[in-house]
């Protein structure tokens, strides 16, 4: 369901999607924390510190926290417009060699429908590799038997389909199918192809550098476990309640930032790929299933 579908009372309630199934542990010892700490000063000890409170200034939490969600948001973004441009670059290259390559034989519509087909296995391959998982049955219906099984052995299977497609498309230039400059337009959509491969590639490899996830984590600990010193004073023994709602908000910012760094697995909070990757494989059907003296696109087809 979309997101602007969602009444906004039910969006403030959903737990498919939040994070609280991930951070309510902390949150949860965080309050205890705080309840101890209240225990304590209702037992005289010493434990009011409101000078504790200059220890880590609220603003210099907040901004390492703003840092990390705005760089794990471009993460997602830079995931999400690399894989808007290949639903596009596979639309364009489809109906170019649909409309370009002529078909001087009878094989050669069937040879034109399996490489739209190989566009698909593109992007299914793709979505596989960024999943680092092997290749599937989702790739038997795209691609001929024995590609299928090629594919199962090689290191990096996106690569290898674009070299079938790159291999058919210099095939009909050498056969007088495609003129030098429908095959360098051809060529060219194909590249982009590669370069949003690795565009997503780059995203995957990165991580977060390790001293900083590592020293925000610490300051978030550091900062949660001073908080009671500083409030049960005024709060007695609301101190519990109100140091686990200020660690929800805290941990919860960290932990979104942690979910969507990485956008291409199944967390429900990452790139739709399996709905991206049907997408295409129906524009592609639409395309196939014109008669063979359609030269253009219909107006209802589904892009």
């Amino acid at each position: 369901m979309a997101v602007e579908k969602i009444s906004w009372s039910k969006m403030a309630f959903q737990m498919k999607g939040s994070v609280i199934s991930s951070i309510y542990p902390r949150v949860f010892w965080c309050g205890f924390f705080g309840v101890v700490i209240s225990v304590l000063y209702y037992l005289k000890l010493p434990v009011s510190q409101p000078i504790l409170g200059n220890v880590i200034p609220s603003i210099v939490l907040g901004l390492l926290l703003v840092f990390r969600t705005n760089t794990a948001y471009d993460r997602f973004w830079e995931g999400r417009k690399a894989w808007g441009s290949i639903v596009n670059t596979v639309r364009n290259l489809a109906r170019q060699i649909w409309v370009s390559i002529d078909e001087v034989s009878p094989e050669d519509r069937e040879h034109k429908v399996a490489a739209l087909r190989l566009l698909v296995a593109f992007a299914v391959t793709t979505k596989l590799h960024l999943r680092e998982e092997k290749i599937n049955s989702e790739l038997e219906e795209l691609i001929p038997t024995s590609k299928y099984i090629k594919l199962q052995t090689m290191n990096h299977p996106p690569l290898e389909v674009a070299f079938w497609i790159g291999d058919y498309l210099q095939q009909q230039y050498d056969r007088k199918c495609l003129n030098s400059y429908q095959l360098t337009s051809l060529q060219e959509l194909l590249n982009n192809l590669v370069d949003n491969l690795g565009s997503c590639e780059r995203i995957l490899r990165t991580p977060m550098p390790l001293a900083y996830a590592i020293h925000l984590k610490q300051l978030l600990l550091l900062y949660c476990c001073l908080l009671p010193f500083q409030m049960v004073e005024t709060l007695g023994w609301w101190t519990g309640l109100i140091v686990a709602l200020i660690s929800f908000t805290l941990f919860g910012i960290e932990a979104i930032g942690l979910e969507i760094e990485n956008p291409f697995g199944y967390d429900a909070n990452d790139l739709p790929l399996d709905a991206i990757c049907n997408t295409m494989k129906r524009n592609i059907d639409d395309l196939i299933s014109l008669p063979p003296n359609v030269r253009s696109l219909p107006d209802n087809i589904a892009i």
